[in-house]
């Protein structure tokens, strides 16, 4: 059972790595060359619909990474657990102050309400999601870490 929550752990924090890391490389890049106002009207489909599956994504991501540290306390790696779950709590509290702030900004922008700086906004929020995917892919690269 433990291994089941290791493995499980493990593949649910990667995908949502995966998830984030296509969004700061691809989709964000497709979306700023498409032309007019499509790529804002895209970026605000993606802030509503990304932005109502990432919260329960990230918060179930360390919870799983809670209970595999608690259940796996005696186990070799535990510590590269706790960090993990450690990096997922920063990247919460980022998510929370940092890009929560400016997607719901985002999402409701269309291109008859947008701000004069919303280019701005977004590439501020681009930014900041950068640095967030370099904390989750840390703390992913930690769980693999304990898990082999």
């Amino acid at each position: 059972m433990f291994n089941a929550l290791e493995v499980f752990t493990t593949v649910f924090v990667g995908l949502m790595v995966g998830v984030e890391l296509a969004v700061a490389v691809v989709l964000n890049r497709i979306l700023d060359a498409l032309p007019e106002d499509s790529g804002q009207l895209g970026r605000a489909h993606g802030g509503r619909m990304l932005g109502a599956v990432m919260p329960v994504w990230y918060i179930t991501s360390l919870v799983l990474s809670a209970v595999w540290a608690v259940a796996g306390w005696h186990h070799p790696g535990a510590g590269l657990v706790v960090t993990a779950g450690a990096l997922l709590i920063v990247s919460v509290i980022m998510s929370v102050l940092l890009l929560v702030p400016i997607n719901n900004q985002g999402k409701t922008w269309t291109p008859e309400n947008r701000p004069a700086d919303w280019k701005e906004q977004m590439n501020r929020w681009d930014r900041f999601h950068y640095l967030r995917v370099a904390v989750i892919v840390a703390a992913f690269t930690l769980l693999v870490t304990a898990l082999v």
